[in-house]
């Protein structure tokens, strides 16, 4: 097992995006491991959570969830048909926690009209209220950093976000679309154009979604984005 000191470490160890994406963490108090092919990424304030991102082959994963697993509200992230092998494999039980989708893709993106970042999230609060107040991504939440939009007759109608974005992989979260605007493909320009545009900048562009979302997967979907079944892990006490 040995330590991986630098972003460029983890990105010579691995081609996993989920992986590259977590190594942001490496600037900000996180750390990162490889034992053989599988790495591991601990990242102590992403979106959220305080994750051990793990990806590469069971056995090499199962050695290092054990070594760097452990620890109050921690989860382990890795994807969902690995985290089953990986668990089977641990001298203790894990238990799964969440499972939800990570969604990514390289390449370009048509850049679509209408469309823009915004100058300032005006609008954007009340807008993700109304239409996800779920949303994992806030204006002024750290981590988050612009906001693009779609206007109609002034009023702010659709919005998503650039957050958590590591060097080389672009993140969009806090998509919303306002309900009385719905069916109109909104939802998918606004994708689109934030897509394109991490793409521009990061080459690759990613994001989650709920597992049951099957409107948003489709159009992700349409969009190119490749679907991963990902999950999160919990020590049995």
């Amino acid at each position: 097992m040995r330590r991986l000191r630098t972003t460029a470490d983890v990105q010579d160890a691995s081609d996993d995006p989920m992986v590259r994406w977590a190594a942001q963490a490496l600037s900000s108090g996180g750390a990162a491991w490889a034992h053989g092919d599988a790495v591991a990424v601990y990242a102590p304030s992403l979106t959220r959570r305080r994750r051990l991102v793990l990806s590469g082959p069971a056995e090499g994963v199962a050695s290092l969830l054990a070594a760097h697993g452990r620890g109050v509200q921690l989860r382990p992230l890795l994807e969902r048909p690995l985290a089953l092998e990986v668990t089977s494999l641990m001298p203790t039980p894990w238990l799964e926690d969440k499972p939800f989708g990570w969604m990514d893709r390289s390449g370009t993106l048509d850049l679509p009209a209408e469309a823009a970042w915004l100058g300032t999230p005006d609008g954007v609060e009340p807008l993700l209220r109304e239409a996800n107040p779920d949303s994992w991504a806030w204006p002024g939440e750290k981590g988050v950093r612009r906001w693009a939009g779609v206007h109609e007759g002034g009023d702010l109608v659709a919005t998503a976000a650039e957050a958590w974005s590591s060097t080389d992989v672009g993140f969009m979260m806090g998509v919303a679309v306002r309900p009385s605007h719905t069916n109109q493909g909104l939802g998918r320009r606004i994708c689109q154009f934030v897509a394109s545009s991490l793409l521009t900048l990061y080459g690759t562009c990613a994001l989650f979604v709920e597992n049951n979302n099957a409107p948003a997967i489709a159009v992700y979907r349409k969009l190119g984005f490749a679907y991963r079944d990902v999950t999160t892990l919990l020590p049995a006490a």
